[in-house]
């Protein structure tokens, strides 16, 4: 409504002006300080069609899968090229001891608030090489593992079941290989449901 010439804005006015003014420019700073995950702003992940893995990573995975018997879990530090995503280090995710079980592992927070910048993903393992899949066997019902990843930022998750890693991307397609391949290993494309056995440990072929 326009205010007559003789008129001017009262105090009240005036003073909510200023606040909400205010209250605009420190949101602004808090989310310039705090951007959003890609996945809250809508930016697309992107779409991984290999993983690899450095050398001390593999040795770092080996290690730790035969020198414990509960589930671990660890942030893939590394980088994102093109489609390929390369990890050059495993870092210990922060867990709680009594929250690493032979089924189950949780961790406390984040990589990143624990300290791990670089995360690309998540790994955790299975104990006895059991139910390594992130769908059930000819099915597309996502398990916990799936479940997981889908709250996640991250551009790839992994399982590491012995001496094979099954891995997954945004896309749901699962592949794996072998800790033992020296090479680039990039296994066929499978769609959720569709395994490589019915329902346990995968394969060892990297083909």
């Amino acid at each position: 409504m326009k205010l007559p010439p003789d008129s001017t804005p009262s105090a009240f006015t005036t003073a909510f002006r200023y606040r909400y003014a205010f209250a605009v420019l420190l949101v602004g700073s808090v989310l310039a300080l705090h951007p959003a995950p890609p996945r809250l702003i809508g930016a697309p992940l992107p779409q991984a069609h290999a993983l690899v893995l450095s050398d001390q990573a593999r040795r770092s995975l080996a290690l730790a899968y035969r020198a414990f018997p509960t589930e671990l879990m660890g942030c893939m530090i590394g980088e994102v090229h093109g489609s390929v995503v390369r990890v050059q280090r495993i870092a210990p995710a922060d867990v709680d001891p009594a929250e690493s079980t032979p089924t189950r592992v949780r961790p406390r927070r984040t990589c990143e608030d624990a300290g791990w910048l670089g995360t690309v993903g998540m790994i955790h393992s299975h104990p006895g090489g059991e139910r390594c899949f992130y769908y059930f066997p000819g099915t597309q019902v996502p398990s916990s593992d799936a479940q997981s990843f889908a709250l996640q930022a991250y551009v790839v998750d992994a399982i590491l079941c012995g001496d094979s890693i099954v891995w997954i991307n945004r896309a749901s397609i699962e592949r794996h290989f072998s800790l033992g391949e020296r090479r680039v290993v990039r296994a066929p494309d499978q769609p959720p449901g569709n395994r490589l056995r019915a329902g346990s440990r995968v394969s060892l072929r990297g083909e």
